[in-house]
């Protein structure tokens, strides 16, 4: 089974590459999943692989996954082997330790954790952007064969334990000191906004939101509420740039990886349709 998490689309088409490698036929979006209480997943059997992917937060996992993985139902869990793969601009610091111990609480044997790196696509702070779009493309270009190493190891080294994941430098301070940080005092939606003379009122972001944490008001323009993921896939994916965190991303650029694109118009225009 894998089981993925996905803001701006780079985790969810290494999730379909992966089960496409591995042969997996479920596939299990969290979309619309995150908030409690969680939707029980569907039973696995023994030896069975169940493999959680996720985008790295500030060298951790998302807090929402996290809060996920420790709540949700997955009947004979504790029978199935289960990895871990996670998206990251550069490095994870210590998240492959983070998740293992995620797995120890449920009682779940944790065995490969890998890496994948993908373009940059936090842009909320002082000096962190989009990636140039030369070294996004060379990201992606790179990707599909380290999605093929990574399968190949899944089914070689069953049952052992395996940590292929680039940690960077000052792992530990990055997860243990700056993570939490990170989670604690900036992790807000209150600088959510959008530029009136921009918003079409599309409502495109209250749609693909994966936490239903964005409402039409009365004006018709987008409101964030509290249960934000900060998966930023509101700001990347409004096409007219109407979307901003407070005056942290003017001139910052968007992100959206290829094989979302054409999703996101299918997913926009049949919602259009039904309404």
């Amino acid at each position: 089974m894998i089981i993925y998490f996905t803001g701006t689309g780079n985790t969810g088409m290494v999730a379909r590459r992966l089960a496409d490698a591995l042969g997996e036929d479920r596939i299990v979006s969290l979309d619309h999943r995150l908030n409690a209480p969680y939707q029980p997943l569907e039973a696995v059997g023994e030896g069975e692989r169940v493999v959680w992917l996720f985008p790295t937060y500030s060298w951790d996992i998302p807090p929402v996954v996290a809060k996920y993985i420790a709540g949700v139902d997955l009947p004979g869990g504790s029978h199935a082997r289960h990895y871990m793969v996670t998206t990251c601009g550069d490095d994870i610091g210590l998240t492959h330790k983070r998740w293992r111990k995620a797995m120890k609480r449920r009682g779940w044997q944790a065995e490969g954790a890998y890496s994948v790196i993908m373009p940059n696509t936090y842009t909320l702070m002082k000096g962190f952007d989009t990636d140039p779009e030369q070294l996004a493309a060379e990201k992606l270009s790179a990707m599909p064969a380290r999605v093929k190493d990574i399968a190949e190891s899944i089914k070689t080294h069953y049952g052992e334990e395996v940590n292929d994941v680039k940690t960077g430098r000052w792992a530990w301070v990055k997860t243990r000191v700056i993570a939490p940080w990170f989670h604690t005092f900036d992790m807000s939606a209150k600088p959510f906004r959008v530029d009136p003379e921009k918003c079409t009122r599309c409502g495109r972001c209250v749609v693909e939101c994966p936490m239903k944490n964005i409402a039409i008001q009365r004006s018709g323009y987008p409101k964030w509420g509290d249960n934000c993921a900060l998966c930023l896939r509101c700001y990347h994916q409004c096409r007219l740039k109407a979307v901003e965190y407070g005056d942290e991303t003017k001139w910052k650029g968007r992100y959206l990886c290829p094989e979302t694109i054409k999703r996101t118009e299918d997913t926009y225009k049949r919602t259009q349709r039904q309404e």
